[in-house]
């Protein structure tokens, strides 16, 4: 055995450094697959593939949204942090704005002589009247909205909604939330796949089996992908193993770094303030908010005619009047995209996304932590074991082939 060790220095030597390599090599390929295409390439169903995170967007956003609604954040929560009166402040010169163009448009398209023929002091009056009543609009559409939250607006359903149709948003969350467990599972291919490269060729001196190679390889590439990933979230405490070496699982150990990650992405990507007010008003649930506003404007307007009502129904007819106060509803429900803008710093202000999440996050159990990256590994984790064995076969197989010839 001695004289072949020194007869085949180089490829005794080359072992354990090509075990190494095959290690690390099956971890790249491995984390690249999670992420990459986001496309599905090849021919459907079977014969290609598609990034496991990509392919399972919605099911990954469903997840995350569970963990982000159920733990750290709820829809009551964040709206409670909103003051109507700082809403009304905001809001309140836009609509003046808003109101007097409308009534212009209005008034003057449905009854241009009535309207021309109003004197100045009742037409400023009827104005008036309506620019008085806006922090009372306003106040009562957010009361509205706080009897009737749940269908307004859900939080889950937005984040699912988000994260679902930008694959590549989803692709980053889980990216740069989880980069240094990446960075790990790489570089634990080299040192794991060393050490059982120099146990490779050890068994090789004995047997000289062709076997022995590809099985390695196969061995290396399954097992270091496995163990890699259960260093990243196992065990939940620090834990003693030998009596030498102090261990918790790497993401669980940086719960503080996590949180802060997490809520930034969260708060800049996801739960931003113009997301959220353009959720409300165009996603599944805005129906509800409009029929709101026609009901609160249309109240408004009936009672701010006040005095002269009569004469205006008089006038225009009561089906021009009612004409009147849904053209009126409508006009503001069609410039409320950029009434709203004028609110987007508060409420990013307000809320405080960020410092909410990161502060929930440290109150969870490392159980519940864990299912903040856990799900990207734990859907198709057998396929990217599989791979690495797959590939480690492979790079054996050659390994005998360069031997034998």
């Amino acid at each position: 055995m001695w004289e072949d060790f020194q007869q085949h220095l180089w490829l005794y030597l080359s072992m354990p450094i090509v075990a190494a390599l095959i290690g690390y090599v099956t971890k790249l390929v491995a984390i690249r697959m999670m992420f990459q295409p986001i496309k599905f390439i090849g021919i459907k169903p079977f014969l290609g593939w598609q990034g496991i995170i990509p392919r399972r967007a919605e099911k990954m956003a469903a997840i995350a949204a569970d963990t982000l609604t159920a733990r750290l954040i709820s829809t009551r929560e964040l709206y409670n942090k909103i003051d109507p009166t700082e809403i009304i402040k905001a809001l309140e010169e836009p609509l003046i704005r808003d109101i007097d163009i409308i009534a212009d448009e209005v008034i003057g398209n449905l009854q241009p002589e009535l309207w021309e023929a109003l004197p100045t002091i009742v037409r400023d009056q009827l104005i008036g009247n309506m620019r008085k009543e806006i922090p009372g609009v306003i106040k009562s559409l957010m009361a509205d909205m706080d009897r009737d939250l749940d269908s307004i607006f859900d939080i889950k359903s937005m984040v699912v909604t988000i994260m679902s149709k930008d694959k590549a948003l989803i692709n980053r969350i889980f990216k740069e939330v989880g980069a240094p467990e990446f960075r790990f599972i790489a570089n634990s291919g080299i040192y794991f796949g060393f050490l059982i490269g120099l146990i490779q060729a050890s068994t090789w001196m004995l047997t000289h089996s062709p076997l022995i190679m590809p099985l390695f390889g196969l061995f290396t590439g399954w097992f270091t992908d496995w163990l890699a990933l259960k260093m990243i979230f196992d065990p939940k405490k620090p834990t003693k193993y030998f009596g030498l070496v102090t261990w918790q699982g790497l993401f669980i150990k940086r719960r503080q770094q996590v949180g802060a990650e997490y809520g930034a992405l969260i708060a800049t990507e996801i739960l931003t303030p113009r997301n959220i007010l353009e959720y409300v008003l165009s996603g599944p649930l805005s129906d509800r908010l409009y029929e709101m506003v026609n009901r609160t404007i249309k109240k408004t307007i009936d009672s701010q005619v006040g005095f002269a009502k009569p004469l205006v129904i008089l006038t225009l007819g009561g089906e021009k009047y009612q004409e009147l106060k849904h053209s009126a509803s409508l006009k503001i429900i069609e410039r409320l995209p950029d009434t709203l803008k004028n609110i987007e710093t508060y409420v990013g202000n307000a809320l405080d996304i960020k410092n909410t999440i990161v502060s929930k996050m440290q109150q969870l159990t490392e159980e519940e932590f864990e299912g903040v990256l856990r799900p990207a590994f734990q859907q198709d984790e057998w396929i990217l074991i599989t791979v690495g064995a797959i590939l480690g076969f492979l790079v054996g197989e050659m390994q005998v082939f360069l031997m034998t010839h």
